[in-house]
């Protein structure tokens, strides 16, 4: 804690410094203080947080293994970093799997009133409670600094659009053009995450196949064997969701989900190992293909005018946090995300209402209507990005949309990143999550890209929409849904 002091006083000091001429920050007593407690046994001079405005001087210093530290430029939040990871490099461990209780935002002592609850601070108190263990702390601060790499790269891309803006020239698994902000966003994610050494495997929606995690970087050293350990998660994420609307600078977002690694046993795999493993065999055994209910957490970032993180860890708890750009800190904002019982908005693509199944195009026509069980009207709203259309809804209430149609039996989006982490935090928050039939969360997987139809919101809406499904007799449509369940594509 008094670490986490000393880094936002810093950030504090820096603010208020900004605008004037002289914006680097000479704090020289608490930077010998954080290398220090860094014990020197490794170069500072990298930064987790390039590009920041405040900086702090660390000037020549005696450190405890008898080295000495030259003076040199670091962005405050580096110093925070480096301290932070020396923490958790010396706590002991807290066992193979973190308890599992909730943390009441009340219980945060000693909040600073500049600042609020960050979800760095947020982090450690989880960890301090046993809540979360040391990898996934990891794992979420790799993810928060690389949400603010792409919120940066998202407002700037109009400024740079030759590099930034238009089609990368190649197309992904799916088929899909690639566009040059996705193919970025990818590796500033992947890099990100496979930089903390405490991830076993990750599987990306640019990725052909998943990506076995790894702590080595040319750009970046190991900071000590800590970080070279074999992690157990695994992390799906969707770098840049609705990224074919990034031109036109409409919200875009990122959809991620953390799931542990299963044991090897559970991967049905030949006897004889020589002859290698089938696609389905090797990403099982990559821990990759776990149905939704397995996720140890989910969350979601959205860039629009502000940049706000969504996540859940379970135990009914969403909580969201707003990038404060003049400190460079996530703040919570959203202490306890609550999706109301029923809304009055709906949002899906109707334009493609002919090519649905007919129980979704009856249901979609009767609340357009004011046929529905409320008996008023529903009002369309669709920004095509799932990102921020969900976000709208789990704030405001009603239902979101992607079903199965003609040309695409079995949905659009993908079951992995999107479908499942999605439904996990609309479920978390109080709603409901189906593919028609069906709970999203329970399908279990087949391919890192397989796709599902999507139907979340409101309980009461969703509630409202199955029974459209419950009630249809078409026999095709009954069969697909068996069939996902068996963990066979439709």
């Amino acid at each position: 804690l008094k670490h986490y002091v000393f880094t936002h006083t810093l950030k504090l000091i820096a603010r208020e410094m900004n605008g004037r001429k002289k914006t680097n920050v000479v704090v020289a007593a608490a930077a010998s203080a954080a290398v220090t407690a860094t014990a020197a046994t490794t170069d500072l001079g990298f930064s987790l947080a390039a590009g920041r405005s405040s900086y702090v001087t660390t000037p020549t210093t005696r450190t405890d293994a008898g080295r000495t530290s030259k003076a040199s430029w670091l962005p405050a939040t580096s110093l925070a970093s480096a301290t932070l990871g020396a923490m958790a490099m010396r706590r002991p461990s807290r066992g193979k799997t973190a308890r599992k209780v909730e943390l009441q935002t009340k219980d945060l002592q000693g909040v600073c009133e500049q600042t609020g609850v960050t979800m760095s601070r947020y982090l450690i108190e989880l960890s301090n409670r046993g809540i979360i263990d040391e990898e996934l702390n990891s794992i979420f601060s790799s993810i928060m600094e690389a949400s603010k790499v792409i919120a940066k790269l998202v407002n700037t891309a109009p400024l740079k659009q030759a590099e930034l803006l238009g089609l990368q020239g190649e197309i992904n698994v799916q088929g899909e053009d690639q566009k040059k902000l996705d193919v970025i966003t990818n590796e500033v994610f992947k890099n990100a995450l496979r930089y903390t050494g405490k991830l076993g495997t990750l599987a990306s929606e640019e990725e052909d196949e998943p990506v076995m995690g790894t702590s080595d970087s040319q750009a970046i050293p190991i900071l000590s064997d800590t970080f070279a350990e074999t992690g157990k998660y695994v992390c799906v994420f969707d770098p840049l969701d609705g990224s074919s609307n990034v031109d036109a600078g409409i919200p875009v977002g990122t959809i991620f989900g953390v799931f542990e690694e299963p044991d090897a046993d559970q991967c049905e795999l030949p006897e004889d190992l020589s002859s290698g493993l089938d696609e389905t065999q090797a990403q099982c055994l990559a821990g990759a293909l776990q149905p939704g209910k397995a996720l140890t957490a989910a969350g979601y970032v959205l860039y629009s005018a502000s940049t706000e993180l969504v996540v859940t860890l379970g135990k009914g708890v969403v909580v969201g946090f707003t990038l404060d750009t003049t400190i460079g800190e996530f703040v919570m904002t959203r202490p306890s995300i609550k999706i109301p019982d029923r809304g009055k908005i709906y949002s899906c693509n109707q334009a493609n209402i002919g090519e649905w199944d007919q129980p979704m195009r009856d249901y979609i026509n009767d609340i357009k209507n004011g046929k529905g069980e409320t008996g008023k009207p529903y009002s369309l709203r669709y920004i095509g990005s799932m990102v921020g259309d969900i976000h709208r809804t789990l704030l405001y209430g009603g239902i979101f949309t992607y079903p199965a149609d003609t040309k695409n039996q079995d949905g659009k989006l993908r079951l992995l990143y999107e479908g499942a982490p999605m439904s996990m935090i609309v479920e978390q928050a109080g709603g409901k999550a189906i593919t028609g039939h069906n709970r999203v969360m329970d399908i279990p997987p087949v391919s890192v890209h397989q796709r599902v139809p999507v139907i979340l919101g409101s309980a009461e809406d969703v509630e409202e929409c199955k029974k459209y499904y419950d009630k249809s007799d078409d026999p095709k449509l009954k069969e697909r849904c068996e069939r996902r369940m068996a963990g066979a594509v439709a």
